[in-house]
């Protein structure tokens, strides 16, 4: 037994329906599960590249085999409406505005409870909160999931739009606007970007979610199609997820960063961003997770305050229950197992 991996590692990797020890997974067969990711190799990947790398998903019955993605609205649209993924893993609010326009998807595990979507500032620039804005230049993408929220971020501070001068960029090159010094400011998926521009232009993060604007951002989802059909494999595939990311932020980060540089060698990444954006991540997670539940099971109230932030800004139009947008139960704890003593 390796005394470093925690027992709820062992517990999660072991509550998974039907999996009995990894010998009653070997006697069953293995079984194949693609899943498509919300975009190229970062940090957001460390748990699901660790569990790779440390054959933690053979070792609960499952052949993985994961896709890069190029956008979580793309990877929601793929895996909801096509039969070539059994999961997908994405920004969720994504998902729940393609389930609201009639999409069948659900959750099935939240990683990052918090929204990551925020607001990117210089060191010492004496901005701390959406007042200190007028008059500034902020960058921001007219197509992505911060711009319906700016006016409410905004009104936080007393601002509208006209207070400032917003700054429309394409978000592949926004990073590089902003980290070059020619906007104020910028909104953005804070974990992602900001140990990236911090390189060259030190910054932090202002959450959209400290400004009641919150909504569950990183996790899992499928079609309720494969969920009928591979449930069980889905739900050993988020348990192990959801036990390696406890893994993780157990002291093992660098673990994880290497085994993201191993799965992904043809990507040339840079550890330090990888290390950075898995540190910021853990911020969004609300760690440790509510009582009662491991990490990544969806939580109730959480949805409620997410149908209630996309419903304000009229980007959720039938589904007012939050309950109707996720499957429980599927992250199972359970007695700790040789499942990962390997």
């Amino acid at each position: 037994m390796n005394a470093l991996i925690p027992r709820i590692l062992g517990r999660v990797l072991a509550g998974c329906a039907g999996l009995a020890l990894a010998a009653s997974a070997a006697a069953q067969g293995v079984e194949k599960l693609k899943v498509r990711l919300d975009w190229t190799p970062w940090g957001v990947h460390a748990a699901m590249h660790l569990a790779q790398q440390k054959g933690w998903f053979s070792t609960a019955g499952l052949d993985v085999q994961m896709e890069d993605g190029n956008g979580s609205v793309t990877t929601v649209q793929i895996v909801g409406a096509g039969d070539q993924f059994d999961v997908g893993h994405a920004a969720l609010a994504s998902m729940m505005i393609a389930r609201d326009k009639g999409l069948p998807v659900k959750a099935v595990a939240v990683f990052a409870r918090l929204s990551d979507v925020g607001l990117l500032v210089p060191q010492g620039a004496g901005i701390k909160g959406p007042k200190d804005l007028k008059g500034r230049k902020v960058a921001y993408t007219a197509g992505s999931l911060e711009a319906p929220f700016i006016d409410a971020f905004l009104a936080a501070g007393g601002l509208k739009k006209g207070d400032l001068e917003l700054i429309n960029v394409d978000a592949a090159g926004k990073a590089a606007t902003y980290a070059a010094g020619r906007a104020d400011a910028a909104f953005s998926t804070i974990p992602f970007f900001l140990p990236v521009v911090s390189q060259t232009r030190p910054s932090d993060a202002i959450r959209f979610a400290d400004y009641n604007l919150n909504m569950p951002s990183f996790g899992l989802f499928a079609s309720e199609a494969k969920l009928a059909s591979r449930r069980e494999a889905i739900a050993k595939f988020a348990s192990v997820v959801a036990g390696a990311w406890q893994y993780v932020y157990n002291g093992h980060e660098d673990e994880a960063v290497d085994a993201i540089v191993a799965q992904r060698p043809q990507a040339k990444l840079d550890k330090k961003v990888l290390r950075g954006q898995i540190d910021a991540l853990r911020g969004f997670f609300q760690l440790p997770a509510t009582a009662g539940q491991p990490l990544g099971a969806p939580v109730a109230a959480d949805w409620a305050v997410a149908v209630k932030t996309l419903g304000d800004a009229g980007l959720l139009k039938s589904i007012k229950d939050g309950n109707d947008f996720y499957v429980p139960g599927l992250v199972r704890p359970a007695a700790l197992s040789a499942a990962v003593a390997k």
